[in-house]
């Protein structure tokens, strides 16, 4: 399958899935997650693979939501139906990734953002580059935690960490990371990639059936009430984004200033 700015390659039972929009900051507008959830579903049904390797480029992962995406611009005139179902770009891609049934492990380099750390969480596995930083400012710019985030980061870090992470926007870089749980292993920069295949290896190596019945047995016992836990929370994105403070939050980060929130 081929997709624009992204790239599948193939090696016995595992498969590296790399993003690379060429912006620099690898910025998830509307058309890439579309495309970056287009690339786990060309996968899907593949009933040879055993672990699915997904990585951004050598030094970042992704920056998240492309704010100046002219997608976006479009879609302010919209109605609540088309609103609404463009706003499914993010969680539905995130959904892709989280469904296939070999074991997916994010290899992450440099920066990753927002949605790009929902991205990878969506994934089984992390492996962070020791200089690589997580990080979610969506409060900070007047939103809230969208596309299934939440439950996923509690799961990974627990509840007092989780509220560190997003409600005080806490920047998570390499062993802090790995020790908080939000991350599995941390490798040399510019080595996540290698430190991924070797788990994949690690993976593909044992008997490809029981891998995914394992996988799949263990989350449906941890992650079984993720979907009731956040139906709400594209509506919730939707409100926020036509907010007082979501519009401050935008501009204070374009302006390089301190925002200045009224609860509007």
């Amino acid at each position: 399958m081929e997709l624009e700015n992204i790239t599948i390659e193939r090696d016995g039972r595992i498969a590296i899935v790399r993003f690379d929009r060429g912006d620099g900051i690898n910025a998830l507008s509307h058309q890439f997650m579309r495309d970056i959830g287009a690339a786990a579903k060309s996968l899907d049904e593949d009933a040879e693979l055993s672990a699915i390797v997904l990585t951004g480029t050598p030094k970042i992962f992704s920056g998240g939501f492309d704010l100046k995406d002219p997608e976006s611009a479009e879609l302010r005139e919209a109605g609540l139906a088309t609103l609404r179902r463009a706003a499914q770009a993010g969680p539905r891609m995130c959904r892709a990734w989280m469904e296939l049934e070999p074991v997916t492990i994010a290899a992450v380099e440099g920066w990753c953002i927002g949605g790009g750390v929902v991205l990878a969480t969506a994934c089984d596995h992390r492996v962070l580059g020791q200089n690589g930083t997580m990080y979610v400012p969506e409060i900070e710019r007047g939103m809230n935690m969208s596309w299934g985030s939440l439950p996923r980061f509690a799961g990974l870090m627990g509840p007092s960490r989780t509220k560190r992470f997003v409600i005080m926007a806490e920047k998570l870089k390499g062993e802090k990371a790995r020790e908080w749980g939000l991350v599995d292993e941390v490798a040399e920069d510019g080595k996540t990639l290698e430190k991924a295949l070797e788990m994949a290896e690690v993976i593909a190596a044992m008997p490809p059936v029981q891998v995914r019945m394992c996988k799949q047995g263990i989350e449906a016992a941890t992650a079984a009430l993720d979907r009731s836990l956040t139906v709400m929370d594209l509506d919730q994105n939707l409100l926020t984004r036509h907010s007082a403070d979501f519009a401050e939050g935008v501009n204070s980060f374009l302006e390089k200033r301190p925002p200045k929130f009224t609860g509007g």
